[in-house]
């Protein structure tokens, strides 16, 4: 069992803290600490968990630090997490910029310790329903969809939501980004609210996304195209529908799910609709549970500190794209 403590509690933090006494079989949770001393008194006294002094003496009583921090204080919390040699989980994004995510990969590497990050999408049953269907998209839509919650507007909704798309998109494309664009507007905070990005790959794949939190409903949906399939993921209801063309011989087709005989411009096809399940799963558990098997049986990080860079990247390279559009209208009124 590994020992584990707890940085920051606010309303994500208190989420994490809930999901690391279910994962009691992985992890011993020594403690918690938080800059706001009060709210650490109260949540501790809550749990029935320690709360230490100072973000130092828990790293040091520790293994594995879980950092569920604001952004900005990533880098910082991390580094001497890694320094102490603790194994880190960390909330997405993984830091501010791509300098410190640089240095704090050079740092894991050269500790020999992991850091998985929290990318909790990865685990979302309409994802991991799909089980082994083959994914070779050749188009990808991806729609996240919030109503205004003032939490989170200290950054652009391309780091607070789109973000999650990302590194999904970077995840089923398999390959590298050749070309950004993206255009964006600040409706109610100071910085984007609403983004859409076209992202293409060197495999010819393309990508559009869009993201906005000023939205009059909910939605989390992402689509992919490829040759003979058609994949829907509701990341919000947890579904998933894949529809895929088989030969009139009927070679190959799965057993469950539903067929259609269809005429196609290529012949007779048999459409074969299936609604994949993976049954009712606490991801963030599930994603900190995956942490201590990648520590203790050498299981491949679930989400590496590589793919907490390469998000962060594209979403860097979006947000750039973002402010030349912006400045392109402003110059053009």
């Amino acid at each position: 069992m590994l020992s584990i403590g707890l940085i920051g509690v606010g309303h994500l933090g208190k989420i994490h803290l809930k999901c690391l006494q279910l994962a009691s079989a992985d992890y011993d949770l020594v403690g918690i600490y938080d800059t706001d001393r009060k709210l650490a008194e109260e949540v501790a006294e809550t749990f029935g968990v320690n709360a230490f002094p100072s973000v130092d003496a828990l790293i040091e009583a520790v293994k594995v630090v879980d950092v569920v921090t604001p952004t900005s204080s990533h880098y910082s919390v991390v580094k001497r997490a890694l320094e102490a040699g603790c194994h880190v989980f960390v909330e997405k994004p993984l830091t501010e910029t791509l300098e410190e995510a640089r240095e704090l990969i050079a740092l894991s590497r050269s500790a020999g310790k992991l850091v998985q990050v929290g990318h909790v999408e990865r685990f979302n049953p309409a994802l991991l329903a799909l089980g082994d269907v083959p994914v070779k998209p050749y188009f990808i839509e991806a729609h996240r969809l919030a109503m205004f919650n003032p939490r989170g507007t200290d950054v652009s909704v391309v780091l607070d939501l789109m973000i999650h798309d990302l590194d999904i998109v970077l995840k089923l494309a398999g390959a590298e980004v050749a070309d950004v664009r993206a255009s964006g507007v600040a409706v109610l905070s100071t910085t984007p609210d609403i983004v859409n990005a076209r992202i293409e790959f060197t495999n010819g794949a393309v990508a559009n996304l869009t993201a906005s939190r000023v939205s009059l409903k909910n939605m989390r949906k992402v689509r992919l195209f490829q040759r003979d399939a058609y994949l829907s993921l509701d990341l919000l209801e947890k579904e998933s529908q894949v529809v895929r063309l088989f030969d009139s011989d009927g070679t190959n087709i799965p057993d469950r799910g539903q067929q259609f005989p269809l005429d196609t411009p290529r012949g007779p096809r048999i459409i074969h609709v299936d609604q994949p399940k993976s049954g009712p799963v606490n991801a963030i558990q599930m994603e900190l549970e995956s942490l201590a098997r990648s520590i203790e049986q050498g299981e491949p990080v679930a989400v590496s500190i590589e793919d907490g860079y390469r998000a962060l990247e594209l979403a860097q390279r979006i947000t750039d794209a973002v402010a030349a559009s912006q400045a392109r209208m402003t110059d053009s009124f």
